[in-house]
């Protein structure tokens, strides 16, 4: 299994960036995808999530309102739309896929992992 994020880089505050994630060796369609950060010096923690139908979807209070997530399943790729970026957010975010369809959006519950992608928000 494979997890490929991509879509970081360098923005100002206030900008906007798309991360992807690309899975392969799985099928995604079960499963719900989490995005995690972590920033130096910080614990890795939960951003955001969706279920595998994309029916139900999870936000941490800092970023509701400012991130989206979604997913293709065809593609069985899982995106998160950030906008409004803060320096705040600047950190690593990872994908990962969860250990069911469904799940809170803790490291525990997922089980494949992504090697991340930097976001950094300058201000």
């Amino acid at each position: 299994v494979q997890l490929q994020a991509s879509g970081g880089g360098l923005v100002q505050a206030g900008g906007s960036l798309r991360l992807s994630c690309a899975a392969s060796g799985i099928d995604l369609d079960y499963y719900a995808i989490g995005w995690f950060r972590q920033a130096p010096g910080k614990e890795r923690e939960g951003v955001s999530c969706v279920s595998s139908t994309g029916g139900d979807s999870y936000y941490r209070d800092s970023v509701r309102g400012r991130f989206t997530i979604s997913r293709d399943n065809a593609k069985n790729t899982v995106y998160l739309q950030m906008n409004n970026l803060t320096p705040e957010d600047t950190a690593i975010y990872y994908c990962a896929v969860a250990l069911g369809s469904t799940g809170p959006v803790v490291p525990s519950g997922y089980r494949y992992w992504g090697r991340g992608t930097q976001v950094t928000v300058s201000s």
